[in-house]
C-alpha cells in the first residue's frame, strides 16, 4: 500500500513539474500566438477569437506576472542572461520562472507531509527536487541550444564567404545569411537577427557582436567575434579573414572527429569485457563444459 502511494505521489509531482516546465519556457509570446491564428483562419473573426486552450495560457501567464509582482520578485541579472543563452526572451516565462522557484517546493513539501511514514525526508526530498528542477531544465537548454549553434557556426561562416565574396557588405551579409538559415539553423538565425536590431538602434556595431559572444558563451563565436573585431579596427580583407577562419574550423571539426575516433578504442574495452567476451566465453567453452561432466558423471 505504501509503495502505491509513493509510486502514485512521485508520478503526479513529476508530471506537474512536467507541465509548469512547458509553460515556463515556451518560447512563443502572445503575437506570435496572434500571427499563427491569423495565417492558419483565413477569417479575421475566428483570428480574433483565441481558443480555451489559449485563453487559459494567457490567464496563467498573467497570474505568474501579478504573483511574482506581489511577491516582489526580482530579476537577477545571472537569470536573465541564462535565459538569453537559452533563447528565451519573454518577460512571461521568466515570471514563471521565479514564481515556480518559490511556489511548487512548498507543494512538493506539502505532498511530502502526506505520507505515511518518514514525512521529513519525503518532504525535503520533494521540496529539494522541485526547486533544482526549473534550474535543471533551464541548463539542459542552454546545452543543447550552444550545441546547436555550434554545429550551425560553419555553415554559416561559409555563406557569409559567399555573400561577401559576391560583393555583399557584412551587415547586408548577415541579414542575408541569417535570411537562408532560418529554417535549417533557427538559433544563429536569431542572434543575427538580435545584431541587426540593435545596431538600428543605434549601438555600435563591435559593441553588439561583443553582447552576441556574450550570450553564446562558445569558444567559436568568441573566436569569430575577435576576427570580425580584427578586420573592423586594422582594415583587413573580410574575405580572406572569413575564409582563413573557415579552414581552421574545418580542421578544427577533423581534429575532434579524429580524437573521437582514437578514444573509441578505449571505451570499447568495458562492453567487450563485460557483455561480449562473457558471450563468447559461453558459446565456445558451454558444450565443451558440458561433454566434460558428462563424461565424468558417465563413470
Amino acid at each position: 500500500m505504501h509503495f502505491v502511494f509513493y509510486l502514485s505521489a512521485l508520478l503526479t509531482f513529476l508530471c506537474g513539474m512536467g507541465s509548469l516546465g512547458a509553460v515556463m519556457l515556451t518560447r512563443a509570446s502572445r503575437a506570435t500566438w496572434d500571427r499563427l491564428i491569423t495565417v492558419v483562419n483565413k477569417d479575421p473573426v475566428l483570428a480574433a477569437r483565441p481558443s480555451l486552450l489559449q485563453q487559459f495560457r494567457i490567464a496563467l501567464l498573467a497570474g505568474a506576472s501579478w504573483l511574482r509582482q506581489a511577491l516582489k520578485l526580482t530579476y537577477k541579472t545571472q537569470l536573465l542572461e541564462r535565459f538569453e543563452a537559452a533563447g528565451i526572451y519573454s518577460p512571461a516565462a521568466q515570471d514563471s520562472y521565479s514564481v515556480v522557484r518559490v511556489t511548487v517546493p512548498l507543494i512538493a513539501g506539502g505532498l511530502g507531509m502526506l505520507c505515511p511514514s518518514k514525512r521529513f525526508f519525503f518532504t525535503m526530498l520533494f521540496a529539494g527536487v522541485a526547486y533544482l528542477g526549473p534550474d535543471i531544465i533551464l541548463q539542459r537548454i542552454v546545452k543543447r541550444r550552444r550545441r546547436r549553434i555550434r554545429l550551425s557556426i560553419p555553415d554559416a561562416v561559409d555563406l557569409l564567404v559567399i555573400c561577401v565574396d559576391a560583393g555583399l557588405g557584412l551587415d547586408q551579409a548577415m541579414m542575408r545569411v541569417s535570411h537562408e538559415l532560418e529554417t535549417s539553423h533557427p538559433d544563429i538565425h536569431l542572434e543575427f537577427q538580435i545584431i541587426n536590431r540593435e545596431q538600428r538602434a543605434g549601438k555600435p556595431r563591435l559593441e553588439a557582436w561583443q553582447s552576441m559572444a556574450k550570450r553564446m558563451s562558445l569558444d567559436e563565436i568568441h573566436a569569430f567575434v575577435n576576427m570580425l573585431m580584427q578586420t573592423e579596427r586594422f582594415g583587413t580583407p573580410i574575405a580572406r579573414a572569413l575564409s582563413n577562419f573557415a579552414d581552421g574550423l574545418r580542421q578544427k571539426r577533423r581534429q575532434k572527429a579524429e580524437e573521437l575516433a582514437a578514444k573509441t578504442t578505449v571505451k570499447i574495452i568495458f562492453p567487450l569485457v563485460l557483455f561480449i567476451f562473457p558471450s563468447l566465453f559461453v558459446v565456445l567453452v558451454g558444450p565443451a563444459a558440458i561433454s566434460i561432466i558428462r563424461g565424468l558423471s558417465s563413470k
